[in-house]
């Protein structure tokens, strides 16, 4: 069976859209088909100061990996583009993807939580999401709720 996901994608180091287009490019080979694509978005870092600006995007795509399995592509897509986590908070970084939606699931575990806490209060993943998200989608629901 077939899962589907939204995951967003950010980038403030280096060439950011050919971040974005590398991992997207890594997520269909290791992960599934890409479904739909947003455009690409700048953005202001959140949580943390920064001269540099982000580039954000988010994807549709399906997927036969759980949620953890899911989980453990997407870092290891992070670490084989680069990116080293130096402190606990948020820093500057070549690539971020994070699990927005998985299925119409909602999870709480250690790892991972699932809707994403905190996707309704970041404008640099709503937009791309809303470009995306129709009406008739069924993460729609997530959305509104």
């Amino acid at each position: 069976m077939f899962n589907r996901a939204l995951i967003s994608l950010g980038s403030n180091l280096g060439d950011k859209s050919a971040n974005l287009n590398q991992a997207i490019n890594d997520m269909k080979a290791l992960i599934g088909d890409v479904e739909f694509i947003s455009s690409f978005y700048e953005s202001a870092p959140w949580g943390y100061d920064s001269e540099n600006q982000f580039l954000n995007a988010c994807i549709t795509c399906y997927t036969h990996l759980s949620p953890l399995e899911l989980l453990t592509q997407l870092k290891k897509i992070e670490q084989s583009m680069g990116r080293i986590k130096t402190v606990s908070g948020y820093e500057d970084r070549c690539i971020d993807l994070d699990i927005v939606f998985y299925n119409n699931v909602e999870i709480e575990t250690e790892q991972l939580t699932i809707p994403h806490p905190y996707f309704k209060s970041r404008e640099f993943v709503m937009i791309p999401l809303e470009e995306i998200v129709k009406k008739e989608d069924p993460f729609y629901h997530f959305i509104k709720s």
